[in-house]
């Protein structure tokens, strides 16, 4: 169960020297490549966070759990630069709850889709988390190159065609505006 992998994983954040964590925090800024590889997050222990760590979690799982790392990632970088920007909230709970519940409305298509959100997958969870915890330690948004949008290439949004296709990751485009 979720929970019973949270307090493993907790028991061993507790063990887990500072110099191991400065260490990963090291590899992490001296190498981009390695934030995006499973070893790097297999080393990493699960770190809970604030109220905007979970949104983070929560919206990385849901919308990409089934991606790659680098699209995981790229689904992250989105949510943190809408919330860097002036033209949306300016904290992750915000901008992942934009728009409400109204159907085909909200942001954020699991906040909307009319299923409760229950985490299945505890593993697929904890890298989520994981990342959320990375990139809420200042890891350079390289992989989109500023996009603020994205969407699934299983889908085609009207509103794409007035944004600039910055890269496709995995099994979604993603866009700034013009």
């Amino acid at each position: 169960s979720l929970e019973k992998a949270l307090t493993l994983d907790y028991r061993f954040q507790s063990r887990m020297s500072g110099v191991r964590l400065l260490n990963v925090s090291a590899a992490i800024n001296l190498d981009q490549g390695k934030i995006y590889s499973e070893e790097l997050l297999q080393q990493l222990p699960l770190l809970r966070g604030n109220k905007n760590w979970k949104c983070l979690a929560d919206a990385i799982y849901f919308e990409a759990r089934g991606e790659t790392i680098e699209g995981q990632y790229a689904v992250a970088e989105v949510i943190l630069n809408r919330a860097a920007s002036k033209a949306y909230p300016n904290n992750i709970c915000s901008v992942v709850k934009q728009g409400g519940l109204r159907r085909d409305r909200c942001q954020f298509s699991y906040m909307c889709d009319g299923k409760f959100e229950v985490i299945r997958e505890p593993e697929a969870f904890a890298r989520s988390a994981k990342i959320a915890t990375i990139m809420l330690k200042g890891t350079p948004r390289n992989l989109t190159h500023g996009a603020m949008y994205y969407h699934s290439k299983s889908v085609s949004p009207s509103w794409s065609k007035t944004f600039h296709l910055t890269t496709t990751i995995g099994h979604h485009h993603f866009y700034t505006p013009y």
